[in-house]
């Protein structure tokens, strides 16, 4: 057991920055009981900050080392009680024999959903999702199936989790069968069941759930096995009148490399896009983090915050986090100067930068003329660029992708595969996802 410890902390190290390694990870330990990886922080307020910031990365890391995807638990060291507090669980540990989240009624205390209703902000730019994924909670939408798009950063996974977490909380039923997991998840556990030659099980599972969370179903473009199996499991599930709901930062118009028969499936569900919040939705959320993180911040230097920081709301509850997390270490309030210190790292002043200067930021950060940028050249260096100027184009700008290809002399397929390899390196913090995340900070000041 300690030496799977040890193998996960090693993979951490490689994955994360080395200044959160070092600060947050590397003082924890580690125990695996069954199927949950349990966790002991220091204290509290490091549990708090781990489970918040890092859940997911110990899931895919432990997933990889394990074979199979582990309940997390994390607590500090005076309150290290949940293990005791566990059932016994015999499930198999197989790849296809369990989801990243998939359980029964009765196992409910083994998996914290971190988002509910309660606490999502509605705007204008966010109303009709919000009505949407209530309605289908409440069965007052006459849908069983929900689509929602977004950019990265605008409460996409909040709502999917907050339709769990209503969901489970609400239901009376024993046995209750939901799955929550991401098209990627989703993705290698269909290859292991094939490895291990139980994909009948594999889609058994599936089939028998009475929800369905997909996250980022734009990462199937080009995948046509993968596409098969998930429109299968999409007409078994609508079958059943069984509920289905599914994320990507792109519509399904724009996904040309899906089969038109599961575009055409993904396109029946009730669409439901997710806009840029206005400047009163940001103060709120302004407002209510500083609240939830437990930090005074003055009106002066929320209104300061809520004009900074524009399109990514990820982004904005990071900010209110590392400022209250400032706060406590210093011992001090939280002040114009320190805001500003911090808002270095995160603000957007001024007007959304267009095209031009997106592609000028873009050949600057990799010293590349744009001659080069917009040729044939299929060198790494050249396509890390390409792909960059997508998805800064597909953030900042108004711009369809066949647009924002025309800029390069690329297809719109081209465009979206870019943008979605982008977002995976970013999402998983890899060196490239790094420099990306840099040359990105550039709009941020």
């Amino acid at each position: 057991m300690e030496q799977i410890w040890s193998k996960i902390q090693t993979n951490l190290e490689k994955r994360l920055k080395t200044g959160i390694f070092q600060v947050w990870v590397k003082p924890l330990q580690g125990e695996l009981q069954d199927d949950t990886l349990f966790i002991t922080a220091p204290n509290e307020f490091v549990a708090s900050w781990v489970r918040d910031r890092l859940s997911q990365d110990f899931q895919e890391v432990g997933a990889d080392l394990l074979g199979f995807v582990p309940h997390i638990s994390i607590c500090g060291q005076k309150s290290n009680t949940a293990k005791a507090s566990l059932p016994a669980m015999s499930h198999s540990k197989t790849i296809a024999g369990q989801l990243p989240v998939s359980y029964a009624k009765e196992e409910e205390s083994r998996f914290t959903w971190k988002f509910s209703f309660a606490d999502f902000e509605v705007g204008h730019c966010n109303q009709l999702a919000y009505a949407a994924c209530t309605s289908l909670c409440n069965k007052d939408l006459p849908a069983d199936f929900i689509f929602l798009c977004a950019a990265p950063g605008l409460g996409k996974t909040h709502l999917l989790q907050a339709i769990g977490h209503d969901i489970f909380h609400h239901s009376t039923r024993n046995g209750l069968k939901v799955a929550y997991l991401s098209s990627e998840q989703f993705a290698n556990q269909m290859v292991q069941a094939l490895k291990s030659k139980q994909i009948d099980g594999f889609k058994d599972r599936f089939r028998g759930l009475d929800l369905l969370l997909l996250e980022d179903v734009h990462f199937f473009q080009g995948k046509e096995k993968m596409q098969e199996e998930l429109l299968s499991l999409i007409k078994s599930l609508q079958d059943k009148n069984r509920k289905v709901v599914f994320t990507s930062t792109f519509m399904p118009q724009e996904l040309n490399k899906v089969d038109h028969h599961l575009a055409s499936y993904l396109s029946s569900g009730f669409m439901a896009p997710i806009s840029k919040p206005d400047f009163e939705l940001r103060l709120r959320l302004v407002k209510n983090k500083a609240q939830r993180f437990q930090v005074d911040i003055p009106k002066n230097i929320r209104t300061i915050i809520a004009s900074e920081i524009h399109s990514d709301i990820r982004q904005l509850e990071s900010c209110i986090h590392n400022m209250a997390l400032k706060a406590r270490l210093l011992n001090q309030p939280v002040s114009v100067e320190m805001a500003r210190e911090i808002l270095k790292n995160y603000s957007r002043a001024g007007a959304s930068p267009d095209m031009q200067t997106i592609i000028e930021c873009v050949c600057d950060a990799f010293t590349m003329p744009l001659e080069k940028l917009r040729s044939k050249t299929r060198k790494k260096q050249a396509v890390m660029a390409r792909n960059t100027a997508f998805y800064l184009a597909r953030k900042y700008t108004e711009m369809p992708l066949k647009d924002i290809g025309f800029h390069f002399n690329r297809r719109h397929s081209t465009v979206l595969k870019g943008i979605t390899n982008t977002e995976k390196e970013i999402r998983q913090d890899t060196l490239i996802g790094r420099q990306i995340k840099r040359i990105e900070e550039r709009f941020d000041h």
